[in-house]
């Protein structure tokens, strides 16, 4: 993965991002002040917190099944749980704008594609009345997620472990229906592609899709590129360490770059 990528993307966006003076669609203009300009958080992301600390400063090694972009060799090794904490768990200022999200569009089903260690997860469940479905291939950092799902009493939280590509399916067999999915797990083109496909056929009018880390690399950002022009997507917002794509007919294929 190139260094200079990431960097050289930044100074593209940051050159061609707009604000709410720019934003002449309504429904865009009233998403960006309600997510970008708003503070608000859910009332427990103290104790989101909290745990996100203890875990920055735990020494225990773990065994991680690494399926994405820096995986080598059977993709099994050994990682330190402040290491996995420090590079893997989104910043509270992104987790907190995932909530906003949820809070906003009010999804009965939510899709997490790589829990890690489970911090992302407690924020995206913290409206209860949203069922928050998580897969994560790696069983080490599955175990930690669930005894901290458990430790703070999310019981509206679920996590389906095993590879990806083999438990999206089966679990989409039986859901037909996905109101929200946040796609931050195998960071190569190919599989956020597929998963992408798999999860845009359950999309309703109302869905709201987040991809992760889309300037990564190279190939993530040709996904990217591939996902906010998908047939099925009729609007976006480039958030530069993310996107969001919309699903409703009405929006008329806008897409939107936008610093935050």
């Amino acid at each position: 993965m190139s260094r200079l990528f990431p960097i050289q993307s930044y100074l593209r966006h940051w050159l061609n991002a707009v604000d709410e003076h720019s934003i002449h669609s309504p429904y865009f203009f009233e998403l960006y002040l309600s997510l970008l300009k708003s503070d608000w958080v859910p009332d427990q992301a103290a104790d989101y917190e909290k745990l996100r600390q203890h875990l920055l400063g735990q020494s225990l090694e773990v065994t991680v099944t690494d399926y994405g972009s820096g995986a080598k060799g059977d993709g099994t090794h050994k990682r330190i749980l402040s290491e996995i904490a420090a590079t893997s768990l989104a910043p509270a200022k992104w987790a907190g704008l995932y909530a906003r999200i949820i809070r906003r569009c009010e999804p009965a089903v939510a899709i997490e594609l790589g829990t890690s260690l489970g911090v992302t997860s407690l924020y995206l469940g913290a409206r209860k009345a949203t069922r928050v479905f998580t897969f994560e291939g790696s069983p080490g950092t599955a175990q930690i997620a669930l005894t901290n799902f458990e430790s703070l009493e999310a019981s509206n939280i679920s996590l389906v472990e095993g590879p990806i590509e083999e438990t999206l399916p089966d679990f989409l067999q039986n859901h037909r229906r996905i109101d929200f999915a946040l796609l931050d797990a195998n960071h190569r083109y190919a599989p956020t592609r597929q998963y992408f496909e798999w999860l845009a056929h359950r999309a309703t009018d109302k869905s709201v899709f987040i991809v992760d880390d889309i300037y990564r690399s190279a190939e993530m950002a040709r996904a990217w590129d591939e996902i906010r022009l998908h047939p099925l997507v009729y609007g976006s917002v480039d958030l530069f360490r993310c996107g969001l794509v919309f699903f409703d007919p009405a929006l008329n294929r806008q897409h939107f770059r936008w610093s935050y």
